[in-house]
């Protein structure tokens, strides 16, 4: 697949995933998902405005884009693997569009299994 058919079947894969994100899980409480669908409505940047956007910020594979609440602010978190294998969590002002940080992902160490 070439690097352009990549990104635009990305987009187009986080653009379904996106909706799920944003709309709750179908499992989720009724007040999670009366947030989400909130927080949806507040953003005035989209999830593909927010894919763009990261896109021409950090050069990878986009793996994941959520709508998140930090700092009483309203921001898309957008996931990026690097060609280092670096996981880069972009965050972008969902009122304004505009990048706010760009910070790597740390790594959670796994649970080693307990032994008997």
């Amino acid at each position: 697949m070439k690097p352009r058919s990549r990104s635009m079947f990305a987009l187009a894969m986080l653009m379904a995933v996106g909706t799920l994100v944003v709309g709750g899980t179908a499992y989720g409480d009724e007040k999670e998902k009366n947030g989400k669908a909130e927080m949806a409505a507040a953003a005035k940047v989209t999830i593909e405005q927010a894919v763009k956007t990261a896109s021409e910020k950090v050069s990878g594979t986009i793996i994941e884009a959520e709508l998140e609440k930090k700092h009483n602010k309203l921001v898309w978190e957008v996931e990026v693997i690097t060609a280092e294998n670096k996981v880069l969590e972009v965050l972008i002002d969902a009122d304004s569009g505009a990048v706010i940080d760009v910070e790597e992902e740390k790594v959670k160490p796994k649970k080693s299994p307990k032994m008997r």
